[in-house]
């Protein structure tokens, strides 16, 4: 059986913008060449099928039944061809690595890092996210999490990338040295700090380390960690505040630990599923993420 000819691709092209404008004119237009140009290109297509494919008439253009079988072709082979070329520009196109975590922790402790990961890493395009719910990653509208917590989550791949504790902190312009200090600063409270369980608070703070008669009901109330540590910068008041947090502010010198003490905070772990766990881009992550928590 004698093998079918193939007809030019050039030929092909124009027809398959003709038979999808009804027009040569438009079809011209779309591939960006003259009517000419593609009145050539069908009469070289149907003298290698040998037969018409299109009619030209007062509405337009219409197909010949041997142009409606060729076009449910082109069709499929155009459509095919499109979708192979968008899958080879995007595995060409850099990663995308999308990161969930709290705002706390993306304000004081990724933020000021995220130059020196695109440094190390150019290639890899980290997108943000922040949420105060938690978002399940098996919806994979993100892939991993950086979450506090104080115990692993089961069905989930957590790397342990630090234990944090609750440190008294303010602004040095206060001159706070020692616990009886406390009693004529204003204490500021963080709402809605669910975890550690054991509350990292200024009652629980007293009941550890005092000073008596400290009034642990006064003082100012922050919906989150930020705004308090803020106004602590500010010289307003005195926090208890992550350490992990608080570090920056305190090697600017911005903020003081005047206190060895602390309280016990929880962990913080960054979680996948297991399935993309060891992703070369969450790998590159992860491995980031526990050098620069070791050496800030």
């Amino acid at each position: 059986m004698r093998k079918t000819r193939l007809p030019p691709l050039g030929a092909l092209r124009a027809f398959h913008a003709v038979a999808r404008c009804r027009s040569f004119k438009r079809a011209a237009d779309m591939l960006g060449v003259s009517a000419t140009a593609v009145s050539h290109q069908i009469k070289l297509l149907e003298s290698v099928l040998e037969c018409r494919v299109c009619e030209r008439n007062a509405m337009g253009v219409s197909l010949t039944d041997s142009g409606e079988i060729l076009y449910a072709g082109t069709q499929r082979a155009f459509s095919a061809l499109e979708e192979a070329t968008t899958q080879i520009v995007r595995s060409h196109q850099p990663p995308s690595l999308t990161v969930t975590t709290t705002s706390n922790f993306l304000t004081h402790w990724l933020v000021p890092r995220l130059a020196a990961f695109k440094a190390e890493f150019p290639a890899i395009d980290l997108r943000l996210h922040t949420s105060v719910e938690r978002v399940d990653l098996n919806l994979r509208s993100v892939d991993v999490a950086i979450r506090y917590r104080e115990t692993p989550e089961r069905k989930l791949h957590c790397t342990l990338l630090h234990e944090d504790r609750f440190i008294v902190v303010a602004s040095p312009a206060l001159g706070i040295t020692r616990l009886e200090d406390l009693r004529h600063a204003t204490l500021f409270h963080v709402e809605h700090r669910h975890v550690p369980a054991d509350s990292p608070d200024w009652e629980n703070w007293l009941r550890h380390y005092g000073p008596s008669q400290l009034n642990t009901g006064a003082g100012l109330t922050f919906s989150d960690e930020t705004h308090a540590l803020q106004a602590a910068v500010a010289g307003q008041g005195v926090v208890i505040a992550s350490e992990l947090l608080a570090r920056d502010l305190l090697q600017r010198r911005v903020l003081v630990a005047p206190f060895e003490m602390s309280l016990p905070g929880a962990n913080y772990y960054l979680v996948a599923t297991p399935e993309i766990a060891q992703r070369g881009d969450i790998n590159a992550l992860r491995n980031w993420l526990l050098r620069q928590i070791a050496l800030s």
